[in-house]
């Protein structure tokens, strides 16, 4: 049984570590036989090659390279060959150069059998013959051998011969180890101590029997096959073991590790960084859109999809990474040692690349994305379950924002300490009358008159001050907390809204409505009702939707948003370009005014990308029939060139910050080109008309 993620196979690079260390021990073995094969002459050869032992140990030899003894933590195709008592009797009996011989033919068709690259398969041989040379040297030393072979096996000779095994067993364990340690970028210590204790109870049961098959050779060649069925039970309750190791810790589906290995992987590579004082990093993968490709084509294709993500994904990490499949479309991967942070992005950028390209699963092409969260140790957590939790937010983070990859933040963890306490404090806030409600204008680029305001709410926070919204409205989305909010922010608004419509300030006033809210049917009747109590004509609010809630949630929310125009109250398109929305989609939808989001607006002049994007969205607003609004602007030039591009208004700090109620009304006669309301004494009149808000 082949492993589908093995990455042994893949060719080292001509001039590497790994490719030079190869190289050297297969012209070391090859150099070795060679020098064998001279001193025991070509005619003792033809005269052991014409004996029917040596063609049924070859077949032992053969089949027991095909039959190999794995530990719990190899692979099913790797671990201690049920060839080697056999191997190891030719080696004591007729000496290295039939041993190497045999074995090298073993070794050729075992190799192409299991589908292994010539590199991997000459480097086995070479490792074989360098392991075998050292015990036959113990043994030539030891031994009495001035006889021709075959040599016999006597009593006094079972010392030696276990000497024989252990130098073999070490040789043979360095050489594999030093090529695994290269490959996997792991400390050769380490990789000596994994599983040694197993390895040398499998090698020395299999070495032991060594003698006493040479003894059936000597006496009676057709003893030697019995020893198939004593071998064959130890294979396969080996492999039966193995088998349900394997089952415990691999998905099913892929034949990654599951989470439950994922976990032991981490904990030894954590146990390990804290003792060599370096990092650890873990990468959360989620696939994006999977869900409709189960939803059209089924499971049986999502599977598949699955199987092959999985194949990519194993086969562009580094050697020594692992791979697991955390369940669905979701997968993680632990690099047991990173550098630092750039170069776990490294990785992540790598395993998008691998998914991004076309699959092709019954004659469709598949176009994968992912998104990629990172978390490394010590930096961002102590132990593996906060690990995952930080790997998982920065995951989360990088799908909200369409970045493909994300590190985690602290300041961007919705479920940090800090966040879930706050979360707490809402509740008692929206009971307190914590909430503020700030007021931006909007000024039209034209003749620089005020053509609106937007309501940004803030918390007045007893110990941590005023708080901006990106600080606790995230949280509140994601909590029953949401309609209390909503409600609370229009109970505020819309009393100072009517203030400003009775004083003859009319200018619509625009609040953000999540998602949450825009999904309940009985809003524009909330909405309605709400209107009706304050005084307040539907033309006098706008509701601001995200270009992400439209991404997301585009055909769930188009009927409230089709009722909420039927009700009289205006909608704008919020954050226009984080989304990956496209303008064409708004048709037969009533959305009146597109804000171009400050990440675009911010780039319109150093950038000509930026200046370029900015002007044909624009140009597309004006084609639909609606009006174009720069987020953002804090400079005169920026606002000349948004003028210049055709947008009608643009709100930032160049124009002025969010203004306090009490503010507002001398803002829009001193700048905003409004004329002073019925009654306007100055500040102290709006304070007084804004004490409640």
């Amino acid at each position: 049984m082949l492993d589908p993620t093995s990455t042994r196979d893949i060719g080292p690079r001509t001039g590497t570590p790994l490719w030079l260390y190869l190289a050297g021990v297969t012209v070391a073995g090859g150099a070795v036989l060679g020098v064998a094969l001279y001193f025991y002459g070509l005619e003792r050869l033809q005269q052991l090659g014409a004996m029917p032992l040596v063609w049924l140990m070859l077949c032992m030899v053969i089949i027991g390279e095909l039959r190999p003894i794995a530990s719990p933590r190899t692979s099913p195709d790797q671990g201690a060959p049920t060839s080697l008592p056999f191997s190891f009797a030719l080696l004591i009996s007729l000496g290295l150069p039939v041993a190497g011989l045999v074995q090298a033919v073993a070794s050729v068709i075992a190799g192409i059998a299991r589908g292994h690259s010539p590199h991997r398969v000459v480097f086995n041989i070479a490792q074989y013959i360098l392991s075998f040379g050292a015990a036959d040297l113990v043994l030539a030393l030891l031994l009495n051998r001035a006889s021709a072979p075959p040599h016999s096996v006597a009593g006094p000779d079972l010392a030696v011969l276990a000497l024989a095994g252990a130098v073999y067993f070490g040789c043979n364990v360095v050489l594999v180890d030093s090529a695994v340690a290269i490959h996997e970028r792991a400390p050769l210590v380490a990789t000596l101590r994994k599983d040694i204790g197993q390895r040398l109870f499998v090698h020395g049961v299999l070495l032991s029997l060594a003698p006493l098959v040479s003894v059936a050779m000597t006496h009676e060649i057709w003893l030697v096959p019995l020893f198939f069925f004593p071998l064959a039970a130890l294979y396969s309750s080996a492999t039966l073991s193995v088998k349900r190791e394997h089952q415990a810790n691999h998905d099913e589906l892929t034949g990654l590790a599951n989470r439950k290995l994922l976990i032991l992987r981490t904990q030894e590579a954590l146990a390990e960084a804290q003792q060599r004082k370096s990092r650890v990093g873990l990468l959360l993968l989620d696939l994006d859109r999977f869900k409709e490709v189960n939803d059209t084509l089924g499971h049986p294709t999502g599977d598949r999809l699955l199987q092959t993500v999985a194949r990519r994904l194993t086969h562009s990490v580094r050697p020594g990474d692992l791979v697991a499949r955390l369940g669905g479309d979701e997968f993680a991967v632990l690099l047991p040692q990173v550098r630092d942070a750039a170069s776990a992005r490294e990785v992540a950028a790598r395993l998008r690349v691998s998914l991004a390209e076309p699959t092709r699963l019954d004659g469709m092409d598949f176009d994968l994305e992912a998104s990629v969260g990172i978390a490394l140790y010590p930096n961002h957590a102590p132990d593996f379950e906060l690990l995952m939790q930080r790997a998982d937010v920065a995951m989360y983070v990088a799908k909200e924002r369409r970045t493909g990859v994300e590190l985690y933040e602290p300041d961007k963890d919705r479920n940090s300490t800090a966040r879930l306490s706050l979360f707490g404090e809402l509740r008692r806030a929206l009971v307190d009358d914590e909430l503020l409600m700030y007021y931006q204008p909007k000024v039209g680029l034209a003749d620089h008159r005020a053509v609106g305001l937007e309501a940004l709410v803030r918390w007045r926070h007893p110990q941590r001050g005023v708080l901006p919204p990106e600080d606790f409205v995230p949280l509140v989305e994601q909590s029953y907390l949401m309609r209390s909010f909503t409600h609370e922010v229009l109970e505020r608004t819309l009393p100072q809204i009517a203030r400003w419509w009775d004083a003859g300030v009319r200018l619509p006033v625009a609040v953000n409505l999540s998602a949450r809210e825009l999904l309940d049917p009985t809003l524009p009747d909330i909405l309605a009702a709400a209107l009706r109590r304050h005084g307040v004509v539907p033309q006098a609010l706008r509701l601001e939707i995200s270009e992400r809630v439209m991404v997301a949630e585009a055909d769930a929310i188009t009927p409230t948003m089709l009722a909420l125009a039927d009700l009289g109250v205006s909608l704008a398109l919020d954050d226009f370009g984080t989304g990956y929305f496209t303008l064409a989609r708004l048709n037969g939808l009533p959305v009146e005014e597109i804000k171009i989001d400050e990440s675009f607006v911010r780039r319109s002049l150093a950038d000509p990308d930026g200046h370029l994007i900015v002007q044909s969205a624009v140009d597309l607003v004006g084609t639909l029939g609606m009006r174009a609004v720069a987020e953002g602007v804090e400079s005169e030039g920026v606002a000349a060139d948004m003028r210049s591009m055709g947008c009608y208004a643009a709100q930032g700090r160049y124009f002025a910050a969010p203004l306090q109620a009490a503010d507002v009304v001398p803002w829009l006669v001193e700048y905003g080109g409004q004329q002073p309301p019925a009654g306007y004494r100055g500040r102290g009149a709006s304070e007084e008309h804004s004490r409640s808000a």
